[in-house]
């Protein structure tokens, strides 16, 4: 295929040239109606792009030109059957995903570290998730990959399931044996989903060939790229491919349908030209862009290492994994994830992805400059002089304690959204069915969900948390978790 090409980039461009007398939406008229105290800092020639459906630049919703030509050379690209677009992000290609492989009351299996955007998509279809654990990399406090013999057990244990969800990589880079759990999958003809926000740059990574870490080339049936967080395309713009097995096909079918209660009838053709032009690059550069990336992070890691008190995950510590995330802490300065954070930020102007209670993790990318590198690990050496080592206090909870059975499930998520709550103390709360969500981070593994009933080692589990004032995803406002919403 024509992979130099760019169809709606360039139906668009064509658009503009007829310099129209423009009396669609936006209202703003190409770029002539953005704030002058916008354009005065950028520029007003991007503006002319945000157009909408016109008989030269398509519909998503219905492509037939450039857009159909242009998601045709993604599918192309990375060797799916079909491609789309995504404007609302991948929470809307989960979304998607889930309610095309499973309807209410049907059993699918759903990995227990998965995004927010997978209980949305219980919510949505009204599925019965059957939860996997992922593992737990105790040296670092993390959420680690979804073991194989985990997912086959709970086959045999639950063989209606129609489909597995799953995130790979993690936020902080961990790959899963995607080809043997897509054929364990199979095996039991169910449906492979994968949740590879941040994984749409593996496939160019250069690896041997039985090294491959990309859900498509591993054998998934469906998986979603978040495009803005590992290319140049914006944010927001993220793909779903579709890659049939002969399994469950006719939940294959459904997703196109299922994108339409999803996604924005309005959608942004900047992004959409974002994700035209990012697809582009990668297929002229794709492995020169990986392979720059992950130069820089090797060298960062590298000197990294050797500042005392410091310390950066290598690659035989978490198996496959992208080598381009930097999971960094500095733990034997006696600092926190976010004490190392904050100093990064305020006083060195480095900006890290994320931080937890013991790491930072930063995301090198093909953008990312040897000056980048450099001030990073500059501020990293300024900040183990200045401080000494040996002062270890910050010993990840989940090492004291083991994390606890997952609870009985009363509700299902949909049923959970929609049943009337109270807020009650959470010293009251054992015993009672949970109204909300409560995940510990790290390792960031939701202890409880939404209509799940709420145990006594589940509590003590996240009270060890609670008093010791660590970071609980779901606390509330104030981050305290003084309340909790019941379902009664």
């Amino acid at each position: 295929m024509e992979q130099n090409n760019t169809p709606l980039l360039d139906a668009v461009e064509s658009l503009i040239d007829t310099k129209p007398a423009y009396f669609r939406i936006p209202g703003h008229r190409l770029e002539r109606g953005v704030s002058s105290r916008w354009t005065d800092k950028t520029g007003d020639k991007i503006f002319a792009y945000d157009v909408t459906e016109t008989p030269l630049t398509d519909d998503l919703h219905a492509p037939e030109g450039a857009i159909r030509k242009a998601q045709e050379l993604l599918s192309g690209l990375y060797g799916a059957d079909e491609s789309f677009f995504l404007v609302n992000g991948t929470t809307c290609g989960n979304e998607a995903m889930l309610i095309s492989a499973a309807f209410e009351g049907q059993e699918i299996m759903v990995a227990r570290n998965a995004h927010k955007s997978a209980l949305m998509g219980l919510v949505l279809s009204g599925a019965k998730p059957v939860y996997v654990m992922p593992e737990v990399i105790e040296d670092w406090g993390l959420q680690g990959a979804i073991p194989p013999d985990r997912v086959r057990s709970l086959f045999r244990e639950h063989p209606e399931c129609s489909a597995l969800f799953l995130v790979s990589p993690s936020y902080y880079g961990i790959c899963s044996d995607l080809a043997e759990i897509a054929e364990i999958c199979h095996e039991n003809n169910a449906l492979l989903l994968v949740d590879e926000a941040h994984g749409g740059h593996l496939y160019f990574a250069g690896k041997p060939a039985d090294a491959k870490m990309g859900a498509l080339e591993c054998g998934a049936d469906i998986c979603v790229q978040s495009m803005h967080k590992v290319t140049g395309a914006l944010t927001q713009s993220s793909v779903l491919h579709i890659k049939d097995h002969g399994v469950r096909s006719e939940a294959l079918l459904r997703v196109a349908e299922n994108l339409h209660l999803v996604q924005s009838t309005s959608p942004s053709y900047l992004l959409m030209i974002s994700l035209d032009c990012a697809r582009y690059e990668l297929a002229m550069h794709g492995e020169a862009m990986y392979g720059e990336a992950r130069a820089l992070s090797e060298d960062a890691r590298r000197k990294i290492n050797e500042i005392e008190g410091f310390a950066c995950m290598g690659k035989t510590e978490r198996g496959l994994s992208d080598e381009t995330r930097l999971v960094i802490s500095a733990r034997g300065l006696g600092l926190s994830g976010y004490e190392l954070d904050r100093l990064l930020f305020e006083k060195y102007s480095v900006n890290a992805e994320l931080s937890d209670s013991e790491n930072i993790l930063a995301i090198v990318t093909f953008a990312n400059t040897q000056e980048d590198i450099d001030r990073l690990v500059g501020a990293c050496r300024e900040i183990g002089s200045g401080l000494k080592t040996g002062r270890n206090d910050t010993s990840v909870i989940n090492r004291r304690r083991a994390f606890p059975p997952l609870p009985k499930q009363c509700y299902t998520p949909r049923q959970a959204y929609f049943s009337e709550k109270k807020e009650i103390a959470w010293q009251q709360a054992v015993g009672r069915i949970a109204g909300q969500i409560i995940a510990p981070y790290p390792p960031g593994i939701p202890v409880i969900c939404p209509g799940e009933l709420i145990d006594r080692e589940a509590w003590e589990y996240i009270e060890e948390f609670r008093r010791a004032g660590r970071h609980i995803h779901g606390a509330g406002k104030d981050g305290l978790l003084d309340k909790i919403n019941i379902i009664e």
